[in-house]
């Protein structure tokens, strides 16, 4: 269930990235230009969904509930990797909080000191992909039945990440597809095996082993929700 706590956050969150977009918008009429602030958007976009591949990637493999900071996080995505189902359930504010606390914190100042649209272009629209990837990471797990047809539409046109795409995530030992926004770097990460190279260079010079490498924990298995409800 949302709280009023997690509905201001996604409202201050919200706030700051329109006030962006604002900014753009004016800033790029008033000096007659749109391609810059456009394509400085698009790149936003492309890069938000690259940015929440790595971190995604980041989360599953390593650390713990212990660890300073996204321990919380960490804990949360292994349990959804158990019950992925569950965060069609979550209400849209209890998704979103953690993350439009953070872009709330980074984009606010990026507000008051910056008036350039085209900065303001690309920090809108990375900010505003990163704040919904969760929700995006949600429609993911949904029936097509049960979504809005804009939505579906959307996923279907590659805009967004698929249903079909995303699933391919939630196979053990979960270890490619982890781009919640459009997905549009997965098959480039995955066949360029970016993450496992990067993952043997963090092993042989720090000794970490990432948790894809290992049979997945049982605790951290899918269940499924018949499996789950018949318990």
């Amino acid at each position: 269930q949302s709280t009023w706590t997690h509905r201001l956050w996604v409202t201050a969150g919200c706030a700051t990235v329109f006030a962006s977009l604002a900014k753009s918008i004016i800033g790029g009429i008033g000096s007659h230009i749109w391609l810059e602030p456009a394509l400085a958007g698009y790149a936003g976009y492309i890069l938000a969904d690259l940015g929440s591949g790595v971190y995604h990637w980041a989360i599953d493999n390593y650390g713990d509930e212990s660890t300073p900071i996204v321990g919380s996080q960490i804990e949360a995505f292994q349990g959804h990797h158990k019950w992925p189902w569950t965060i069609t359930r979550r209400q849209f504010a209890n998704n979103l909080h953690a993350l439009a606390r953070v872009i709330t914190f980074t984009v606010l100042p990026l507000d008051l000191a910056f008036n350039d649209p085209v900065v303001h272009g690309f920090v809108s629209t990375c900010a505003f992909c990163i704040m919904f990837s969760q929700q995006f990471h949600a429609w993911a797990h949904g029936t097509k039945s049960k979504l809005p047809p804009l939505v579906v539409a959307l996923q279907d046109m590659g805009l967004l990440v698929s249903r079909r795409q995303h699933a391919e995530h939630h196979r053990a030992p979960y270890n490619n597809n982890y781009c919640i926004v459009s997905g549009v770097w997965n098959k480039v990460l995955d066949e360029s095996k970016f993450f496992e190279a990067l993952e043997m260079v963090l092993y042989l010079q720090l000794g970490v082993r990432p948790r894809s490498w290992s049979e997945p924990n049982l605790e951290w298995t899918e269940e499924t929700e018949i499996s789950n409800n018949n318990a």
